[in-house]
């Protein structure tokens, strides 16, 4: 299962979240420069619990570098796929608690789920000489708040069956259920000593995240100029859209609206249309014309139910223009 995007939309530009994903990339392109001395380097900066748990060792390092490794090994990243899958998950979920708990709230949160997530690893793992490297921890407190905050917001999956894309929306509240579900299992069955995945540090920070949430949202929100307000409004909807839509009675012509902003509306967009009608699934690419309005109709020819013989009816999409 590979989350596509949530359905709630966030009302202004995640900055944070942006910012950290910039910085996890610059990161990596720093580590993978490193050559002959990458191991060295992993060591160093990664997470290594031998470092804290055995007095010889850490009697070689002072206080400093012993704290930092903290919170550079969330920025560090085994591989490009690593980094991208990890990226990924704080793209589709940072947003919406980014908006939450604004810009400066967020910051502290996503570096507090990520130094608990290391500190749960160190717990479960004090003998291990394997570093532990990636942001994924940080990103399941991320996780972790979105579960409480949006347990019925609706995830948009892709089922890749072949060579299909099979597009599902699944509730907030099952997909990560599972994703923890799956973390548990696989830490159960992992040894101490293995390298590969912290399958802990990934537990720890979603269960972190969930429970820091609400001592987050007692601390006052800071507040935001009007003009850094104003510049960090998202002036576009998400560029999928789930169409389910539904026939007149007797008619073969099917119907559902699609929502777009005022500024999208003006200059007009492309969306990637995802059409879910009984067992028919089609994927295609709607063209939405510069200055349409709000209520009118886009014809989305043969895209409708069967008529008689192989003709099909059309599709009409209600354009819905609001601010988000």
């Amino acid at each position: 299962m590979i989350p596509i995007r949530d359905t709630i939309p966030s009302k202004h530009y995640p900055v944070v979240n942006t910012i950290i994903i910039v910085a996890n990339i610059f990161v990596f392109m720093v580590e993978v420069s490193q050559g002959g001395a990458l191991n060295r380097f992993i060591y160093t900066y990664g997470l290594v619990p031998l470092r804290y748990s055995v007095p010889q060792i850490a009697h070689h390092s002072t206080f400093s570098q012993q704290m930092f490794p903290f919170i550079s090994f969330m920025f560090l990243h085994g591989s490009f796929w690593h980094l991208a899958g990890n990226m990924w998950f704080l793209y589709i979920f940072g947003d919406n608690v980014e908006d939450r708990l604004g810009h400066l709230r967020y910051l502290f949160f996503y570096f507090l789920c990520g130094v608990s997530s290391g500190l749960t690893h160190l717990f479960f793992n004090l003998d291990s000489s394997m570093p532990t490297i990636g942001a994924s921890g940080a990103i399941a407190g991320v996780m972790g708040a979105y579960f409480i905050l949006y347990p019925r917001a609706r995830i948009v999956t892709l089922i890749p069956i072949i060579f299909i894309p099979y597009f599902v929306e699944l509730p907030a509240a099952i997909f990560l259920g599972i994703w923890l579900f799956i973390q548990f299992i696989s830490a159960t069955l992992t040894s101490v000593n293995a390298g590969g995945i912290a399958w802990w540090a990934h537990i720890g920070g979603f269960i972190f995240g969930a429970l820091f949430l609400g001592i987050f949202l007692l601390i006052p929100g800071e507040g935001i100029p009007r003009t850094l307000g104003n510049a960090t409004i998202r002036k576009s909807t998400p560029r999928l859209h789930i169409a389910r839509p539904v026939p007149q009675t007797g008619e073969s012509d099917l119907f559902d609206v699609i929502y777009i902003t005022p500024e999208e509306a003006a200059r007009g967009a492309r969306k990637l249309i995802s059409i879910s009608h009984g067992y028919q699934k089609k994927t295609i690419v709607v063209r939405i014309p510069p200055g349409i309005r709000d209520g009118m109709k886009l014809r989305l020819e043969g895209m409708g139910k069967k008529k008689n013989g192989d003709q099909r009816g059309d599709l009409y999409l209600q354009v819905a223009v609001k601010d988000k």
